[in-house]
């Protein structure tokens, strides 16, 4: 028997399939030549190698059509996990506008990720790089909002912990996401690829620690059919919609 919720498992599956993704992204960049390796000497010159940009190795095909697929699935499963987080959260906060806010913020981050997916950088540069800054400006908020979330609501107070870690890796984002777009604006190209690389790697081992709070819960939908001729108003069966019922009791904390 498992002594938490299968659910904890999907925020760390999450981030590691999709860092693959985009490492396979990279190396059949590199592979076809399209890109300089991350780590060498890099000047760009006339016929020469791209810089390591996430968004430049999934400009051309073969690596095109993996790095769509992979921001596609990406950005929903994102998009699912936000969701699964409000719902836990729904019931154990007292200002339900910072929850909601934050999910809407952040599925606006999700679409812009799919912007990015399928709009490559060299064909439509405006909305390319639109999809970039929803990205990364509404997802670092998204894990500042959270780390805050993590403090005050202190989950099976594991709160502090949990929000100290996610308080350093939006620090983390943050200090990445600085350097990055400054280095990128001076033409340093090979070091704004780096810090945009470690930022990515960062913003998804942020994800990964909702398995800390995940392994709670249990998340299941449920199907209602409703009778309208019916003069009083109810229904039959059951309503659609989520559930965020704990899995286990306060009294009995789980471990992994």
């Amino acid at each position: 028997m498992w002594s938490f919720s299968l659910w904890a498992l999907l925020p760390p599956v999450y981030s590691v399939l999709t860092a693959a993704g985009l490492w396979l992204v990279y190396f059949v960049a590199v592979y076809d030549q399209q890109i300089a390796p991350l780590g060498s000497k890099y000047r760009r010159r006339n016929g020469s190698l791209y810089p390591p940009y996430i968004s430049i190795a999934g400009n051309s095909p073969p690596a095109s059509c993996i790095f769509s697929e992979v921001m596609n699935l990406s950005a929903f499963v994102a998009f699912i996990i936000a969701v699964l987080r409000f719902f836990q959260l729904r019931q154990r906060m007292d200002k339900q506008w910072l929850n909601f806010c934050s999910l809407v913020a952040f599925s606006i981050g999700c679409f812009g990720m799919t912007l990015v997916g399928n709009f490559q950088l060299f064909s439509d540069e405006m909305i390319h790089n639109f999809g970039t800054v929803m990205t990364f400006g509404l997802g670092t908020l998204y894990c500042w909002v959270q780390s805050f979330i993590t403090l005050r609501v202190n989950l099976r107070n594991e709160g502090r912990k949990a929000g100290i870690l996610r308080f350093l890796l939006s620090g983390c984002i943050t200090l990445c996401m600085i350097p990055y777009f400054s280095l990128m604006a001076q033409g340093l190209h090979m070091q704004a690829a780096q810090c945009q690389w470690a930022l990515v790697m960062f913003f998804l081992a942020f994800f990964g620690t909702f398995a800390i709070e995940f392994r709670y819960n249990s998340f299941s939908i449920v199907c209602t059919e409703y009778s309208v001729g019916r003069s009083e108003g109810r229904s039959e069966g059951r309503s659609e919609g989520l559930s965020d019922e704990p899995r286990y009791q306060p009294d009995q904390p789980d471990q992994l």
